[in-house]
């Protein structure tokens, strides 16, 4: 075929052309479309040569002509021939009976420009194409589908620059994209122009023009500008039975997509040439299988990696699609909304984009409302589960609040807890099929939304809960469904002891030790004996991610399609010891579970995540820029070990791994004023391990210097005479973080004076870095301290430098002798000073 020849020859087909082509024009493109969609629809009316079972192999026959028609497309002078002998193919041989060689055959030999300007004529309706524009979109889309069945045709360029066209179909009807074509030709645009402007604009273009949702509609008719009537666009109530496509051209357009959609890229290329508002429109105006095929295809549009993108790109289309949704959900007879619940959580939103929507607020109270009743009723185990799943989600995204009375939400608790016990007491050896763990997953997120509401610090701050709110449990239904909960993780643990090293890596197990943690950062007086007893594959499991010992990639898969927001991002490896770190924080504090802890190296495995968690802080490029709350707990847990484990601490070797990053990190954390929490966690972890250590012998190590002189400058910071009172205050860079960074201040000041007193060298830093004089000028200048424990930091410090420096001692004693400031209430210090 020549290049640049028109979409049809302008010269009618000559006789034995109309004979291929011409009479059967209609029975072929049927039977074709039947090959490419599925469709069962009776072909042409003479039946088109014998009878044959679907996809069975081709006869002699058949081949033959086959050969003939491929010679015929080679060697085509016009694009009458080659759709003469398109439509002999289609007639004679269908594309279920031809296998990938096949097909690709024919793909080499037509090319897939001329499907393309096959649907560019159509929707132009031009009158020079010899043919109906019907017949030259059945024709094109059923090409295309059939092309489309080889995965490396489905992604070839050419194929994909005629998704906006597919789209504008499925969303209008033919009628309505060619309208739109004849107006845009009134405008000068070439015939062309559609395909030719999104291979040059790119994936990011959206060529099929779908009209705008009820909402943006609504709005634009205000405005004077009604672009439903502008762009020739049909509304809902306006669709008429000639705006909708037949079920064979339909079919072909969703085997396009669908074929697209299944390619490494293909979600990203759909999500960029429009997709998304093409098919929400379609749904709207109740197109042919929108929604038998066109809502499971949005469904893997708004699933896993894309969730967030396609919301963030068309939210008023997704929001007035789940509007629909929502009502037809909770209009539907009983068994249509148990089918219904599984489809409705793909259509929710990400959890950050609830929190500024009003209209998802009433979406969400709506199916609360149908789901109360529900839940309420006598219902199989089959039944609830879809149930459970849809809640989880919901919890995900307002919390507890549009739940219902307390009652509701005891009754949704129990429901999770009951589903949870009798999926995991099961015999060992017994396999969870994917369903059932998909219903636990949910059920987990019940249980610990109940736990987070149920130890929010805003229930014991708000004086009057809202009564829709689980805060307003009685003491008694409190006692329940902690007893439920307890219940539930038993049955968790349980679990967790069959687990097998080589189930590591499946995201079930993730799963559920994750939901174990959550129970364990909360509470761990319950179950001690046995929470002590799993306590080897805790730690296990979480070293066996961060060390990469285990298979990562389902994980990884899993955590992009997750619902609630904290989840979602690439795996690290660190994640599962990150949740299990404040169970740590607990256990490390109590004798029997910290000797476990330490036969399991669990200090090491700490330094490890600390050391791992440092550099993809700096890697970020901007320290400053986030705050890690994990880095934080893995510092407290391994405070604990240092205070409670001296010896420990003086041998294992992780220890000094551990100084040498507190010396890298402290000096550069004192000036992010960002990450203040974690700097205090650092140097009060570094000077409590320094009082642990003997005087060098030799010269001081260049990264203890450093360490220590950051540490001073940074306690140093905390506290300022106030300008207009003669009280020490919080400086304005600690005063926001101060509830927080208080207890570590104060317990570093008295690590300062075990330092001093284990190492004299450290005066010489308390003078140099100039902590000692701001101290005395401060504590001089006003006449008292905010609080007891406070002065007693600064006293213990104080003490510790007069017995180990004579120059300090000097300073001190100096400025108590000229000054009747705080210091003069210092009663060990005066004893020190030998000062009454």
């Amino acid at each position: 075929m020549a290049e640049g020849a028109e979409v049809v020859s302008c010269e009618p087909p000559g006789e034995e052309e109309q004979g291929a082509g011409g009479e059967e024009e209609q029975g072929a493109g049927g039977e074709e479309e039947q090959g490419a969609g599925g469709e069962e629809e009776q072909g042409a009316e003479d039946g088109g040569g014998s009878e044959r079972e679907d996809g069975a192999a081709l006869t002699d026959a058949q081949r033959d002509v086959l050969e003939r028609c491929l010679h015929t497309l080679r060697h085509a002078q016009n694009d009458s021939h080659t759709l003469a002998a398109l439509l002999l193919i289609t007639r004679l041989c269908p594309a279920s009976q031809l296998d990938k060689p096949t097909l690709r055959r024919i793909f080499e030999a037509v090319g897939l420009n001329l499907p393309a300007r096959l649907l560019v004529t159509a929707v132009r309706g031009r009158e020079s194409s010899g043919l109906p524009p019907h017949e030259l979109l059945s024709l094109g889309t059923a090409l295309l589908a059939a092309l489309s069945t080889d995965p490396d045709m489905a992604s070839h360029p050419q194929l994909l620059t005629t998704i906006p066209l597919l789209l504008g179909l499925l969303a209008n009807g033919p009628e309505s994209n060619q309208q739109e074509e004849k107006q845009a030709g009134e405008k000068g645009k070439s015939p062309d122009s559609k395909v030719q402007a999104e291979e040059s604009s790119g994936p990011e273009s959206n060529p099929a023009k779908v009209e705008k949702p009820a909402g943006e509609r609504k709005a634009s008719k205000q405005n004077g500008d009604d672009s439903s009537k502008s762009n020739g666009v049909k509304t809902p109530t306006e669709t008429s039975p000639c705006a909708r496509l037949d079920k064979a051209m339909a079919a072909d357009c969703y085997q396009v997509l669908t074929a697209v959609c299944a390619l490494p890229r293909g979600l990203d290329q759909l999500l960029g040439r429009g997709a998304i508002p093409a098919l929400c429109q379609a749904v709207e105006q109740n197109q042919t299988f929108s929604r038998e095929q066109g809502l499971p295809l949005l469904g893997c549009l708004l699933s896993g990696r894309t969730k967030d993108k396609a919301w963030g790109k068309h939210p008023a289309e997704l929001h007035t699609l789940l509007d629909r949704l929502s009502k037809d959900f909770c209009q539907s007879t009983e068994q249509a909304r148990l089918d219904r619940c599984s489809q409705l959580v793909q259509f929710l939103p990400p959890v950050g984009v609830a929190a500024a929507s009003e209209e998802l607020k009433g979406v969400v109270s709506r199916v609360w409302g149908t789901l109360r009743p529900m839940m309420q009723s006598k219902l199989t185990p089959r039944q609830i589960r879809p149930i459970l799943v849809l809640s989880a989600c919901l919890l995900d995204l307002y919390g507890w609040e549009q739940v219902g009375p307390p009652k509701t939400c005891c009754l949704l608790v129990n429901r999770a807890c009951v589903e949870v016990r009798m999926g995991l007491e099961e015999p060992p050896g017994n396999e969870l099929s994917p369903e059932l763990q998909h219903t636990l997953t949910g059920c987990y997120r019940i249980m610990e939304a109940a736990i987070e509401q149920a130890c929010s610090p805003a229930l014991t701050q708000t004086a009057a809960p809202p009564p829709s709110s689980v805060s307003s449990l009685s003491l008694q239904q409190s006692q329940q469904i902690l007893t439920v909960l307890q219940e539930a993780f038993s049955a968790v643990i349980y679990h967790l002891q069959q687990v097998d090293p080589s189930q590591y890596g499946d995201p079930f197990i993730f799963a559920t030790f994750r939901s174990l943690c959550s129970w364990l950062a909360e509470e761990t007086s319950c179950l001690k004996e046995e929470v002590t007893g799993l306590l080897p594959f805790l730690i296990g499991y979480a070293q066996s991610h961060m060390r990469g010992e285990s298979p990562e990639q389902g994980l990884s898969d899993w955590m992009a399609e997750m619902s609630f927001s904290e989840e979602r991002g690439p795996w690290t490896g660190r994640e599962p010891l990150r949740y299990l770190l404040p169970a740590l924080c607990h256990l490390s504090a109590e004798e029997g579970p910290r000797k476990v802890l330490l036969t399991l190296d669990t200090p090491a495995l700490l330094v490890d995540f600390l050391t791992q968690s440092w550099n993809s802080l700096k890697g970020k490029g901007g320290v400053a820029s986030s705050r890690d709350p994990s880095m934080e707990t893995a510092c407290s847990a391994l405070l604990n070990f240092t205070v409670t484990e001296p010896e420990r601490v003086r041998k294992d070797a992780c220890f000094r791994t551990l100084e040498a990053l507190l010396s890298e990190a402290l000096p550069v954390l004192v000036h992010k004023p960002r990450l203040l929490v974690l700097a205090a966690n650092m140097c009060t972890l570094g000077l409590m391990i320094g009082r642990l250590r003997s005087a060098p012998t030799g010269s001081v190590e260049a990264s203890q210097r450093r360490f220590f002189s950051s540490a001073l400058r940074f306690l140093r910071g905390a506290l300022d005479t106030g300008s207009s009172t003669k009280l020490v205050q919080v400086s304005v860079s600690w005063a926001e973080n101060w509830d927080e960074a208080a207890e570590l201040w104060r317990l570093g000041l008295q690590a300062l004076g075990g330092c001093v007193r284990a190492q004299p060298w450290i005066t010489t830093l308390v003078r140099e870095e100039g902590w000692l004089k701001h101290t005395l000028t401060m504590l001089g200048q006003c006449s008292a301290l905010a609080d007891q424990h406070t002065q007693g930091a600064l006293e213990e410090a104080l003490c510790a430098v007069a017995e180990r420096c004579p120059l300090c001692k000097q300073e001190i004693g100096d400025v108590m002798r000229n000054e009747k400031g705080a210091l003069s209430c210092m009663r060990n210090l005066k004893k020190t000073m030998l000062v009454k």
